[in-house]
């Protein structure tokens, strides 16, 4: 038996349950964790609330990230033994495999032997914030030092880990946020230019800083009205990647500026990373390696023990982070 978070009904964070449930052997290919700690994200919240892009099963498990020991390893299973450290990489699906317990069962091409300098804490905030990240300014982006990009909701996890790999690369990372609370922690996070959006123009201020040539990548998980300042900023060939849906409001289509600057606007989960084996391969190298150097740092908001899954829910509601939630097991 081991300790489970679970819900039976969407709703907010007081629907979440630790259960003991009985966690079967590993079937062939998966390896079983004994779990450290728990990386929280904002697809958790949307899963359990009923409005993410998986559909739950009741009662349902949750969560995309955990590092911990290798447990037990499944029938063909090699390189790993019981007692590795490891971190996982999302799977494509958190309802079949759930991270969020004591015990934890993923595929083996998941399961990542981290860098042995990382604390557990930032060994569960690696995989999802990094990768979304580098997928969409690497993989698709194509992103160099000659670039500027724009990183909306800039304070989150996915914001810190795109201007940790914009300076990775050499570009000039511009970061969004909603107010200017957070500007002076951004700036120390490495952002070379913060912009408030609430008390700022937007497409004034990106325009100052980028300059006639503008900006040619804009990472954004918001949508809604802040398409017109950004695309009104963005150089002839630049593409906008969206990866989120977060402003309530509608997201107006910028013909204009799409059709003069022949704009790519894209769509991009990272499924599309953890799907295709060579591009995971090619993420998880780039990875390691800024881990390694020190390049890429998992900045960590606060942590919550196993016993307050509910508190920390409500805090990655509160929008109050800067950085990443963890709960230690």
């Amino acid at each position: 038996m081991a300790r489970m978070i679970r819900f039976h009904q969407h709703g907010g964070p007081e629907v979440l349950r630790i259960e003991d449930i009985e966690v079967p052997r590993p079937a062939q290919g998966e390896i079983r964790i004994r779990v450290k700690a728990l990386g929280l994200n904002r697809a958790e919240a949307l899963l359990r609330a009923g409005s993410y892009i998986e559909t739950a099963t009741f009662p349902s498990g949750l969560g995309l990230e955990a590092a911990g020991v290798v447990e037990l390893v499944g029938a063909g299973v090699a390189g790993f033994a019981p007692g590795d450290a490891v971190s996982v990489v999302p799977p494509l699906s958190m309802v079949r495999w759930p991270a969020h317990g004591e015990l934890a069962t993923f595929p083996a091409e998941l399961v990542v032997k981290h860098p042995p300098s990382l604390s557990w804490e930032a060994a569960a905030a690696v995989w999802m914030q990094y990768l979304t990240a580098y997928g969409a300014l690497i993989d698709i982006a194509k992103l160099t030092k000659a670039d500027y990009v724009v990183v909306t909701a800039a304070s989150s996890s996915v914001g810190l880990a795109a201007i940790q790999i914009a300076n990775m690369v050499g570009a000039t990372p511009i970061a969004v946020t909603r107010t200017s609370a957070k500007k002076q922690a951004l700036l120390e996070l490495g952002a070379a230019h913060v912009i408030a959006s609430a008390e700022e123009d937007l497409a004034g201020r990106l325009k100052e800083i980028a300059g006639q040539e503008g900006v040619r990548v804009v990472l954004d998980p918001i949508g809604g009205p802040i398409f017109e300042p950004l695309t009104a900023a963005m150089s002839r060939g630049g593409i906008l990647i969206e990866y989120g849906g977060l402003s309530p409001e509608p997201t107006p289509f910028p013909l204009f500026a799409v059709l003069s600057k022949t704009l790519t606007l894209r769509g991009y989960l990272v499924h599309e990373i953890v799907s295709d084996p060579a591009r995971l391969e090619a993420a998880k190298t780039f990875i390691l390696d800024g881990l390694r150097s020190g390049a890429l740092q998992p900045v960590i908001a606060k942590t919550f023990p196993f016993d307050q899954i509910v508190e920390a829910h409500r805090f990655l509601e509160s929008n109050e982070q800067l950085g990443k939630i963890v709960v230690t097991v």
